[in-house]
């Protein structure tokens, strides 16, 4: 029994520790893979670099975004924003 009340404590903290950062880090990285395969031609997206653009053209791995001036730059798709684009895309509110 005490043995165990010592090990209790660090028990504790791996499973605070798991709900509080490893847990909604997954999530969060799931949401990502979703929004990434879900993307399509037309789209407007953000890269994480702050490039806005529109994606004229998919591959598995890659999109190409047209951005002002007509010039097409290729990025991978892990490069998009999640939360920029989906903010970038939604309707604004007055």
């Amino acid at each position: 029994m005490e043995q165990i009340s010592q090990f209790l404590p660090m028990l504790l903290i791996i499973v605070v520790f798991y709900f509080f950062m490893i847990r909604p880090q997954m999530k969060k990285a799931k949401d990502h893979k979703k929004f990434v395969e879900e993307l399509k031609k037309g789209d407007k997206v953000i890269t994480t670099s702050g490039i806005h653009g529109k994606i004229v053209d998919l591959n598995d791995t890659t999109f190409l975004i047209e951005v002002e001036s007509g010039t097409k730059i290729r990025f991978e798709k892990s490069s998009v924003s999640l939360e920029a684009s989906k903010a970038l895309n939604q309707p604004e509110s007055k």
